[in-house]
């Protein structure tokens, strides 16, 4: 049996600027949208990170999203200084720059336009992930 990451879902507040932000700045590419079963009205867009692995962008993320422990998400890159490059040059705040963390890896955050807190990270070979395959 395998268990894995299938998607992340978030409530764009405004589905351009969220789109814009996961495709033209962050790379993923949009997949398809579906519509809700009942109303047919626009429901979700996919967002596809690659392998199985998708963003799910849900309409209508007015108002205040269910709480719970979510803290943030991670993406990994091979090239940090190019990716916060991307994201700055495309008018989003770093959060934090690159900086070295403790587990080796080089790591970065921004916020994304609905409020999701989103880390990336450059993993060192040398580091615990990297050593276990990550």
């Amino acid at each position: 049996m395998s268990i894995r990451l299938g998607h992340l879902a978030v409530f764009a507040k405004d589905m351009d600027t969220s789109l814009d932000f996961y495709t033209r700045v962050l790379g993923f590419e949009r997949a398809f949208e579906l519509a809700h079963p009942r109303t047919g009205a626009p429901w979700i867009v996919y967002v596809h990170m690659g392998g199985g692995h998708f963003i799910e962008l849900f309409y209508g993320g007015q108002g205040t999203p269910p709480s719970g422990a979510f803290h943030h998400v991670c993406f990994v890159t091979d090239d940090i200084q190019a990716a916060t490059r991307r994201i700055t040059e495309a008018g989003y705040p770093l959060d934090s720059p690159p900086t070295l963390g403790a587990d080796g890896n080089w790591q970065a955050w921004v916020t994304d336009p609905d409020g999701v807190r989103v880390e990336l990270m450059q993993i060192s070979p040398d580091s615990p992930q990297g050593r276990i395959g990550g």
